[in-house]
């Protein structure tokens, strides 16, 4: 193995030759980078860090005016395409500060290589398997986190120059920034980094010919260069079926699910049972009041239409009994009927991304109005059980009295 620069490493092994060129995704100097190493390397085969979905749209920018906001939410896609919203605008705007697209690089290897008639393969695992991963496998608390960062980045006004961006690409600065993730989301890190460092790996060691050049973000560069070499010594296989797909829920949670409204349930029923019609109801109000008025509050927040507001009110305190599905699906659908987005909507969705946005663009008010009633709803559960000991601690302590 040489390194002839600090972005670009050069892997031998035997007869092959793996050359790994680390970008910064809205970098112009990458762009340049990559397609000079094309032009030189001329390799066998082009391995570019995207998925199949991800190139269809980076080749195709109005994809976005053939969204469907009622099908992604029917199809529970609705936390999935607003992160993905937030992570694409985030980066569109860092780009717009150097001049430079994001993935105008991976754009630029895919050009060039096609250019010479070089074969190019797309080796990274579907970005909704890699989210849904990140979700799945999160603890309550780590969620929170994880939406709280996403919501930060969404309002993040703060420029960043060229120096800063082209300084991504050093090993300290990218080193750095793997270990904050790291600390702050251990598990968001290693669905995010670990566990694609290996997929980009294993889907390089596949492409054929003798010389392959891949093209990845800088930070993949360590990971897929150990993986890389533990295939060539036969210490791991390149099968990444147990990473390529979301993994399905436990039974153990479903029942902690069912077992949850179980216990509410009965809860609510040995109040009257045990404690009268005073307790009862007490218990059965508590419940409504919360999940309705907290889920109704935050679809206010959202600026919802009174009929979503109105769905939140009287839907919270049923859908917050099954774990199946959430007030959201309800509140964004009657949102997305009433107010229906237009083709405006769909052309400035990504640009739309800021405060203001999200209240003007009818498609990010939806997804608004999906994310807060949800959000309420969810606390209005908590506030309801933490109700629920208060009630019934009073109530043991007036029996152990008499």
């Amino acid at each position: 193995m040489t390194e002839k620069a600090q972005t670009e490493k050069i892997l031998k092994f035997g007869e092959r030759e793996i050359i790994l060129i680390g970008t910064a995704h809205i970098s112009q100097e990458s762009c340049l980078e990559v397609k000079k190493a094309v032009e030189e390397r001329n390799p066998d085969c082009v391995a570019i860090e995207l998925d199949e979905g991800r190139y269809q749209s980076l080749n195709n920018q109005d994809g976005w005016s053939n969204l469907d906001i009622i099908k992604v939410l029917k199809s529970g896609q609705g936390f999935l395409l607003l992160a993905n919203l937030v992570l694409s605008s985030f980066q569109r705007r860092m780009g717009n500060n150097v001049g430079v697209k994001p993935g105008d690089e991976m754009r630029t290897a895919d050009s060039s290589a096609k250019e010479q008639g070089i074969p190019v393969v797309m080796v990274d695992r579907p970005i909704q398997v890699t989210l849904r991963r990140a979700w799945a496998v999160n603890s309550f608390w780590g969620k929170c986190k994880l939406i709280s960062a996403l919501l930060a980045s969404a309002f993040d006004k703060e420029e960043v120059s060229g120096e800063q961006i082209e300084s991504l690409k050093n090993s300290s600065e990218m080193d750095s920034m793997m270990k904050e993730l790291s600390d702050y989301m251990p598990v968001v890190k290693r669905v995010l980094i670990d566990e694609r460092d290996r997929y980009l790996a294993s889907k390089i060691w596949e492409c054929k010919g003798k010389k392959t050049l891949a093209v990845l973000g800088a930070g993949h560069l360590p990971g897929v260069e150990s993986f890389l070499k533990k295939l060539a010594a036969g210490e791991c296989t390149s099968d990444t079926s147990d990473i390529a797909e979301v993994p399905p829920k436990k039974i153990s949670s479903k029942i902690a699910g069912w077992s949850v409204t179980a216990l509410f349930v009965a809860l609510i029923a040995a109040g009257f049972v045990y404690g009268g019609m005073t307790k009862g109801t007490q218990l059965l109000g508590a419940w409504v009041i919360w999940n309705s008025l907290l889920a109704g509050l935050g679809t206010l927040l959202a600026l919802g239409h009174p009929l979503a507001v109105l769905t939140a009110v009287v839907g919270a305190p049923f859908t917050s009994l099954c774990p199946l599905v959430g007030v959201g699906l309800f509140t964004g659908l009657v949102q997305a009927t009433v107010c229906r987005p237009k083709v405006s909507d769909m052309e400035t969705l990504q640009d739309d991304i800021s405060l203001k946005g999200f209240y003007k663009n009818r498609i990010l008010r939806v997804l608004l109005v999906f994310f807060f009633s949800s959000l309420g709803s969810s606390i209005g559960t908590f506030a309801a059980g933490a109700n629920f000991v208060i009630v019934l601690g009073d109530f043991v302590k007036k029996l152990f009295v008499k």
